[in-house]
């Protein structure tokens, strides 16, 4: 059975999941304003920007999940050529 497909296939995959979870995460951050409430008025925005710092932060998990999972995969391509290019020279 071939492997280069089905690890490109996999390294791919591990691509389009990084891409699609740090775009999610920076569409929903876009929003976010550093900035310190003072004044009782702007409970509202208070309450808004505290809200989606709140869901930025159960992002990350994921996000550092599929950054190590892209790691893993770009290691496994790699150490698969390294593996193939020393066969070839047996």
């Amino acid at each position: 059975m071939n492997w280069v497909p089905v690890i490109w296939s996999l390294w791919g995959l591990s691509v389009l999941l990084m891409a699609a979870v740090s775009i999610y995460a920076s569409r929903l951050a876009k929003d976010e304003e550093d900035q310190l409430f003072l004044a009782d008025s702007s409970s509202h925005a208070q309450t808004e920007q505290a809200d989606i710092a709140s869901k930025v932060g159960k992002l990350e998990p994921l996000k550092k999940a599929a950054m190590a999972l892209l790691a893993v995969m770009t290691l496994l391509v790699v150490v698969f050529y390294l593996f193939d290019f020393v066969r070839q020279f047996r």
